[in-house]
Protein backbone atom coordinates (compact mmCIF):
# COMPACT_ATOMS: atom_id res chain seq x y z
CA UNK A 1 0.00 0.00 0.00
CA UNK A 2 1.10 3.55 -0.68
CA UNK A 3 0.95 6.36 1.88
CA UNK A 4 -2.48 7.52 0.74
CA UNK A 5 -3.91 4.01 1.10
CA UNK A 6 -2.33 3.58 4.51
CA UNK A 7 -4.09 6.77 5.59
CA UNK A 8 -7.43 5.93 3.92
CA UNK A 9 -7.63 2.48 5.49
CA UNK A 10 -5.92 3.34 8.78
CA UNK A 11 -9.01 2.56 10.89
CA UNK A 12 -9.12 -0.94 9.42
CA UNK A 13 -5.39 -1.39 9.87
CA UNK A 14 -5.71 -0.52 13.55
CA UNK A 15 -7.96 -3.54 14.06
CA UNK A 16 -6.00 -6.60 15.14
CA UNK A 17 -8.45 -8.78 13.22
CA UNK A 18 -7.63 -7.00 9.93
CA UNK A 19 -4.31 -5.16 10.10
CA UNK A 20 -2.13 -4.52 7.06
CA UNK A 21 -2.28 -8.11 5.82
CA UNK A 22 -6.07 -8.22 5.97
CA UNK A 23 -6.39 -4.87 4.24
CA UNK A 24 -4.06 -6.03 1.48
CA UNK A 25 -6.30 -9.07 1.01
CA UNK A 26 -9.25 -6.72 0.61
CA UNK A 27 -7.35 -4.67 -1.97
CA UNK A 28 -6.73 -7.84 -3.99
CA UNK A 29 -10.27 -9.13 -3.63
CA UNK A 30 -12.90 -9.57 -6.34
CA UNK A 31 -16.52 -9.24 -5.23
CA UNK A 32 -19.62 -9.87 -7.34
CA UNK A 33 -22.81 -8.01 -6.36
CA UNK A 34 -26.02 -9.25 -7.97
CA UNK A 35 -28.50 -6.37 -7.83
CA UNK A 36 -27.80 -2.65 -7.51
CA UNK A 37 -30.98 -1.69 -5.69
CA UNK A 38 -32.04 -1.53 -2.05
CA UNK A 39 -29.63 -4.16 -0.71
CA UNK A 40 -26.91 -3.73 -3.32
CA UNK A 41 -26.64 0.02 -2.67
CA UNK A 42 -25.44 -0.03 0.96
CA UNK A 43 -23.52 -3.26 0.41
CA UNK A 44 -21.55 -1.87 -2.53
CA UNK A 45 -20.96 1.48 -0.83
CA UNK A 46 -19.37 -0.16 2.22
CA UNK A 47 -17.37 -2.61 0.12
CA UNK A 48 -15.93 0.25 -1.91
CA UNK A 49 -15.26 2.37 1.17
CA UNK A 50 -13.61 -0.62 2.83
CA UNK A 51 -11.15 -1.05 -0.01
CA UNK A 52 -12.30 -4.05 -2.04
CA UNK A 53 -10.13 -4.05 -5.14
CA UNK A 54 -12.72 -4.97 -7.75
CA UNK A 55 -16.49 -4.70 -7.51
CA UNK A 56 -18.67 -6.14 -10.27
CA UNK A 57 -22.26 -4.85 -10.27
CA UNK A 58 -24.88 -6.80 -12.23
CA UNK A 59 -28.34 -5.29 -12.78
CA UNK A 60 -30.46 -4.68 -15.89
CA UNK A 61 -32.73 -1.99 -14.40
CA UNK A 62 -32.69 1.82 -14.57
CA UNK A 63 -33.00 4.30 -11.71
CA UNK A 64 -36.62 5.23 -11.03
CA UNK A 65 -37.97 7.94 -8.76
CA UNK A 66 -39.62 5.30 -6.56
CA UNK A 67 -36.18 3.75 -5.91
CA UNK A 68 -34.80 6.81 -4.16
CA UNK A 69 -36.69 6.20 -0.91
CA UNK A 70 -34.22 3.41 -0.07
CA UNK A 71 -31.64 2.83 -2.84
CA UNK A 72 -29.02 5.19 -1.45
CA UNK A 73 -26.43 4.63 -4.19
CA UNK A 74 -28.60 6.58 -6.64
CA UNK A 75 -29.67 10.23 -6.84
CA UNK A 76 -32.47 12.32 -8.29
CA UNK A 77 -30.09 13.60 -10.97
CA UNK A 78 -29.46 10.03 -12.16
CA UNK A 79 -33.10 8.99 -12.60
CA UNK A 80 -33.33 7.18 -15.92
CA UNK A 81 -29.71 6.01 -15.92
CA UNK A 82 -28.82 2.32 -15.72
CA UNK A 83 -28.42 1.42 -12.06
CA UNK A 84 -24.99 -0.08 -12.62
CA UNK A 85 -23.73 3.13 -14.26
CA UNK A 86 -25.23 5.25 -11.47
CA UNK A 87 -23.64 2.87 -8.97
CA UNK A 88 -20.23 3.08 -10.58
CA UNK A 89 -20.36 6.88 -10.37
CA UNK A 90 -21.34 6.78 -6.70
CA UNK A 91 -18.65 4.24 -5.79
CA UNK A 92 -15.91 6.17 -7.57
CA UNK A 93 -16.93 9.32 -5.72
CA UNK A 94 -16.27 7.46 -2.47
CA UNK A 95 -13.16 5.59 -3.58
CA UNK A 96 -11.69 6.30 -7.03
CA UNK A 97 -9.18 3.47 -6.63
CA UNK A 98 -11.81 0.73 -6.72
CA UNK A 99 -12.19 -1.04 -10.07
CA UNK A 100 -15.95 -1.02 -10.67
CA UNK A 101 -17.22 -3.29 -13.45
CA UNK A 102 -20.77 -2.24 -14.40
CA UNK A 103 -22.74 -4.95 -16.22
CA UNK A 104 -26.21 -3.94 -17.36
CA UNK A 105 -27.63 -7.39 -17.94
CA UNK A 106 -29.81 -10.11 -16.48
CA UNK A 107 -27.25 -12.87 -16.25
CA UNK A 108 -28.36 -16.37 -17.23
CA UNK A 109 -26.92 -19.58 -15.75
CA UNK A 110 -23.94 -19.72 -18.11
CA UNK A 111 -23.08 -16.07 -17.53
CA UNK A 112 -23.43 -16.42 -13.76
CA UNK A 113 -21.12 -19.42 -13.81
CA UNK A 114 -18.50 -17.31 -15.60
CA UNK A 115 -18.87 -14.32 -13.28
CA UNK A 116 -18.85 -16.38 -10.07
CA UNK A 117 -15.74 -18.33 -11.07
CA UNK A 118 -13.90 -15.01 -11.36
CA UNK A 119 -14.97 -13.82 -7.88
CA UNK A 120 -13.83 -14.40 -4.31
CA UNK A 121 -17.20 -13.66 -2.68
CA UNK A 122 -20.70 -13.21 -4.12
CA UNK A 123 -23.44 -11.01 -2.64
CA UNK A 124 -26.98 -11.88 -3.64
CA UNK A 125 -28.87 -8.60 -3.43
CA UNK A 126 -31.62 -9.64 -5.86
CA UNK A 127 -35.35 -9.62 -5.19
CA UNK A 128 -36.66 -12.91 -6.60
CA UNK A 129 -36.26 -16.62 -5.93
CA UNK A 130 -35.33 -17.55 -9.49
CA UNK A 131 -32.24 -15.33 -9.40
CA UNK A 132 -31.34 -16.41 -5.86
CA UNK A 133 -31.39 -20.07 -6.85
CA UNK A 134 -29.42 -19.44 -10.04
CA UNK A 135 -26.75 -17.56 -8.07
CA UNK A 136 -26.66 -20.31 -5.45
CA UNK A 137 -26.14 -23.02 -8.08
CA UNK A 138 -23.26 -21.06 -9.60
CA UNK A 139 -21.64 -20.55 -6.18
CA UNK A 140 -21.95 -24.23 -5.27
CA UNK A 141 -20.43 -25.27 -8.62
CA UNK A 142 -17.52 -22.83 -8.27
CA UNK A 143 -16.92 -23.28 -4.54
CA UNK A 144 -17.37 -19.55 -3.86
CA UNK A 145 -19.02 -18.28 -0.64
CA UNK A 146 -22.39 -16.59 -1.00
CA UNK A 147 -23.75 -13.82 1.24
CA UNK A 148 -27.52 -13.69 0.73
CA UNK A 149 -29.90 -11.07 2.05
CA UNK A 150 -33.58 -10.29 1.63
CA UNK A 151 -35.96 -7.58 2.82
CA UNK A 152 -39.67 -6.86 2.43
CA UNK A 153 -42.05 -4.66 4.40
CA UNK A 154 -40.47 -4.59 7.91
CA UNK A 155 -38.83 -8.03 7.72
CA UNK A 156 -35.27 -8.85 6.75
CA UNK A 157 -32.97 -11.86 6.76
CA UNK A 158 -29.33 -12.66 6.08
CA UNK A 159 -27.07 -15.69 6.03
CA UNK A 160 -23.79 -16.92 4.55
CA UNK A 161 -23.64 -20.08 2.45
CA UNK A 162 -19.99 -21.06 2.38
CA UNK A 163 -19.62 -24.22 0.32
CA UNK A 164 -15.91 -24.38 1.14
CA UNK A 165 -17.00 -25.68 4.56
CA UNK A 166 -18.37 -29.24 4.34
CA UNK A 167 -20.77 -28.49 7.22
CA UNK A 168 -22.25 -25.36 5.63
CA UNK A 169 -25.60 -25.63 3.84
CA UNK A 170 -26.31 -23.99 0.51
CA UNK A 171 -29.24 -21.66 -0.09
CA UNK A 172 -31.32 -24.51 -1.57
CA UNK A 173 -30.90 -26.57 1.62
CA UNK A 174 -32.96 -23.96 3.42
CA UNK A 175 -35.18 -22.78 0.54
CA UNK A 176 -35.65 -25.72 -1.86
CA UNK A 177 -36.17 -24.79 -5.48
CA UNK A 178 -39.45 -26.74 -5.54
CA UNK A 179 -40.63 -25.15 -2.29
CA UNK A 180 -43.88 -23.19 -2.18
CA UNK A 181 -42.56 -19.80 -1.13
CA UNK A 182 -44.66 -16.71 -1.78
CA UNK A 183 -43.01 -14.35 -4.25
CA UNK A 184 -43.65 -10.78 -3.09
CA UNK A 185 -42.32 -7.52 -4.47
CA UNK A 186 -41.75 -4.25 -2.65
CA UNK A 187 -43.65 -2.49 -5.47
CA UNK A 188 -46.76 -4.27 -4.19
CA UNK A 189 -46.00 -4.80 -0.50
CA UNK A 190 -43.74 -1.87 0.34
CA UNK A 191 -40.46 -1.86 2.26
CA UNK A 192 -39.21 0.17 5.24
CA UNK A 193 -36.35 2.30 3.91
CA UNK A 194 -33.72 1.71 6.65
CA UNK A 195 -34.37 -2.05 6.60
CA UNK A 196 -32.50 -2.58 3.33
CA UNK A 197 -29.69 -0.42 4.71
CA UNK A 198 -29.36 -2.65 7.76
CA UNK A 199 -29.37 -5.92 5.81
CA UNK A 200 -27.18 -4.59 2.98
CA UNK A 201 -24.60 -3.22 5.41
CA UNK A 202 -24.52 -6.60 7.16
CA UNK A 203 -23.95 -8.30 3.82
CA UNK A 204 -20.94 -6.05 3.28
CA UNK A 205 -19.69 -6.82 6.79
CA UNK A 206 -19.92 -10.58 6.23
CA UNK A 207 -18.15 -10.28 2.88
CA UNK A 208 -15.33 -8.17 4.32
CA UNK A 209 -14.86 -10.66 7.18
CA UNK A 210 -14.68 -13.56 4.74
CA UNK A 211 -12.14 -11.73 2.57
CA UNK A 212 -9.98 -10.54 5.45
CA UNK A 213 -10.16 -13.88 7.25
CA UNK A 214 -11.49 -12.40 10.47
CA UNK A 215 -14.25 -13.38 12.86
CA UNK A 216 -16.97 -15.99 12.56
CA UNK A 217 -19.29 -15.82 9.58
CA UNK A 218 -23.03 -16.46 9.50
CA UNK A 219 -22.52 -19.80 7.75
CA UNK A 220 -24.98 -22.27 9.24
CA UNK A 221 -26.99 -19.49 10.86
CA UNK A 222 -29.97 -17.54 9.51
CA UNK A 223 -30.61 -14.20 11.17
CA UNK A 224 -34.05 -12.62 10.81
CA UNK A 225 -34.94 -9.05 11.73
CA UNK A 226 -38.38 -7.87 12.79
CA UNK A 227 -37.98 -4.19 12.01
CA UNK A 228 -41.28 -3.24 13.63
CA UNK A 229 -39.98 -4.16 17.05
CA UNK A 230 -36.26 -4.16 16.15
CA UNK A 231 -35.85 -7.74 17.33
CA UNK A 232 -33.40 -10.28 15.91
CA UNK A 233 -34.04 -14.02 15.79
CA UNK A 234 -31.34 -16.54 14.86
CA UNK A 235 -31.85 -20.16 13.87
CA UNK A 236 -29.29 -22.81 13.07
CA UNK A 237 -29.37 -24.18 9.53
CA UNK A 238 -28.02 -27.63 8.71
CA UNK A 239 -27.08 -29.16 5.39
CA UNK A 240 -29.73 -31.21 3.65
CA UNK A 241 -28.03 -34.50 2.64
CA UNK A 242 -30.62 -34.90 -0.10
CA UNK A 243 -30.28 -31.37 -1.49
CA UNK A 244 -30.27 -31.68 -5.30
CA UNK A 245 -27.91 -28.70 -5.60
CA UNK A 246 -25.16 -29.51 -3.13
CA UNK A 247 -25.53 -33.19 -2.21
CA UNK A 248 -22.42 -34.13 -4.18
CA UNK A 249 -20.14 -31.90 -2.11
CA UNK A 250 -17.63 -33.44 0.30
CA UNK A 251 -18.93 -33.97 3.80
CA UNK A 252 -22.34 -35.42 3.02
CA UNK A 253 -22.68 -39.00 4.27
Amino acid sequence: MNDQQLLRYSRHILLDEIGIEGQERLLRARVLVIGAGGLGSPAALYLAAGGVGRLTLVDDDTVDLTNLQRQVMHTTARVGQPKVESGREALHQINPDVDVVALRERADAARLAELVRDSDVVLDCSDNFATRHAVNRACVAAGVPLVAGAAIRFDGQISVYDVRDPASPCYACLFPEDGKFEEVACSAMGVFAPLVGIIGAMQAAEALKLLAGSGRSLAGRLQMLDGRNMEWTEIGVARNPCCPVCAGRPGVK
